[in-house]
């Protein structure tokens, strides 16, 4: 795993590892994984001014008529994917995404949970999250279902 934490160390690894190129990696508005790949020489720019693509393709995101929209990657989640080969490998970074003049997208999920925290936190709630790996057994489920449907 690498600790990067400047778009400067991510170029140097990618020079150095010789990548063969970066995915860029985001979700819709469902939490479905969504991606699209650039080649190392173009990532200096990505991390200056974002990389364009159309936004009408990802669900809930725009429509056609404003379907402009740029991912900028967060140096500090770079790796190398390691189903793919060490020789010219792959990495990957997740992405905000922008409308063109710059600003936050609404609808971008990472927007959404940044403005979460800070809400929280400008109240003085400090969230902690991690996950979480649950089993039920056919009893515990039973009893689970009962539960949600008088929640519900």
């Amino acid at each position: 795993m690498f600790a990067c934490k400047n778009a400067e160390d991510v170029l140097k690894i990618v020079k150095d590892k010789d990548v063969s190129f970066v995915q860029f990696w985001f979700t819709d508005v469902l939490g479905q994984l969504k991606s699209f790949a650039i080649t190392p020489e173009e990532l200096a720019l990505a991390f200056t001014e974002g990389m364009g693509f159309d936004g009408s393709s990802i669900e809930g995101f725009a429509r056609i008529e404003e379907s402009d929209m740029v991912a900028r990657p967060e140096p500090a989640t770079f790796q190398l994917l390691p189903w793919r080969p060490s020789e010219k490998p792959v990495g990957r970074m997740f992405c905000d995404i922008l409308n063109p003049e710059g600003s936050p997208y609404e609808g971008d999920p990472r927007y959404v949970l940044k403005r979460a925290l800070k809400r929280a936190s400008d109240r003085g709630i400090r969230i902690i999250w991690g996950q979480s790996l649950n089993i039920f057994t056919s009893s515990q489920t039973r009893a689970l279902t009962y539960w949600i449907q008088g929640v519900l």
